[in-house]
């Protein structure tokens, strides 16, 4: 790697190129049929704007004040050793990083609100170097015009759209360079790459592959992933078999009912993350046909809110999504017990 700049290995959410002057950034919108753009143009703080580039946002880096709006936001900070430029959360219930809480404490970060109830003259007053959100479908730009009007910059990720875990860590990136960080996300960056790539082959090499069901019905809809998701792919690389390896939807997720997913589960070898419910006692009061379920008898059951903490924020949805090599030695560990034997569960626990 060139010294100060990074690469896009793994994601096909954004890119980053270096050009005289400055950096783009470009961050593609997975929501038109047409995938738009939108481009930042990085520019050292006090430096003149570089020709061209007309049609970008312009961001002075490196960054020194910055509003996350979800709990990917505080990891993507927090993995770079930069939490101290966190000054706004979406909600601060949702932050699991001890460095990040403390700050919550002391004041120093502010609820900056989230979707219809973003708090405007509050992030006006505060003026952050960038508000970051998550790009959900039928949400752009449009909504952030009050900031955008009033030059607050506003950057919409969207990690979530990657088909694999590599590539959805990967977003530390579009932090690193607005920190001008890239030497060191190249090499802690390059070490979760390594590692995760050690033990998918060890995943892929598994003599046996087990049947996996994911996930518990919400409103009488069970949302498994579909073949281009994140989630799919650990499920390939930690040597599974899941039914639905190879099925497609526009969402990402399928939308499918207890009938559809009962057959597989009754048969099935393991059975994850079934969400709110972290009780046997508690998937049951939801509906007691679960019992059936074969993973449910062996205790073959596991949920991946080990790392929940008193205000209910799930570290799995903050440091478990730009640490995929530790997502991946549990759900091996849990698989395949006799390829990591020592391995301590760190996201995942029984459910009892």
């Amino acid at each position: 790697a060139v010294r100060g700049r990074t690469t896009v290995d793994f994601a096909k959410g954004f890119t980053i190129s270096y050009v005289p002057g400055g950096k783009v950034l470009t961050i593609l919108s997975p929501f038109e049929q047409k995938t738009t753009a939108t481009r930042y143009l990085l520019v050292p703080r006090g430096a003149a704007r570089p020709a061209g580039y007309a049609d970008a946002i312009v961001i002075e880096t490196p960054i020194r004040m910055l509003v996350g709006l979800s709990s990917m936001h505080v990891a993507l900070v927090d993995f770079l050793g930069a939490a101290d430029v966190l000054v706004g959360l979406g909600n601060l219930k949702y932050a699991s990083a001890p460095r990040v809480r403390q700050r919550i404490a002391a004041g120093k970060i502010t609820e900056a609100g989230q979707g219809k109830e973003l708090h405007n003259e509050q992030l006006i007053a505060q003026h952050p170097d960038l508000v970051m959100a998550t790009g959900w479908p039928g949400e752009g730009l449009t909504r952030y015009q009050t900031l955008q009007a009033a030059g607050v910059p506003v950057m919409i990720n969207s990690e979530w759209v990657e088909s694999t875990p590599l590539g959805r860590a990967e977003w530390v990136k579009v932090v690193a360079a607005l920190l001008n960080k890239e030497d060191l996300v190249n090499q802690k960056f390059g070490q979760v790459t390594l590692e995760y790539q050690r033990l998918a082959a060890l995943g892929h090499r598994a003599a046996k592959k087990p049947n996996v069901v994911v996930g518990l019905p919400f409103k009488d809809v069970w949302h498994v992933p579909d073949t281009d998701s994140y989630m799919a792919q650990f499920l390939r690389d930690a040597g599974t078999t899941y039914q639905w390896d190879k099925t497609k939807s526009p969402q990402g997720s399928l939308a499918l009912s207890f009938e559809a997913v009962a057959p597989v589960a009754l048969t099935a070898d393991y059975w994850l993350q079934t969400g709110t419910a972290g009780t046997k006692a508690e998937i049951l009061a939801q509906d007691a046909r679960y019992a059936a379920f074969a993973p449910f008898k062996t205790g073959h059951l596991y949920n991946n809110n080990r790392r929940t903490n008193a205000q209910g924020s799930n570290d799995y949805w903050e440091s478990g999504a730009v640490r995929p090599d530790l997502v991946l030695s549990d759900l091996i560990r849990i698989l395949h017990p006799e390829l990591l034997p020592t391995w301590q569960l760190y996201y995942y626990q029984p459910v009892k």
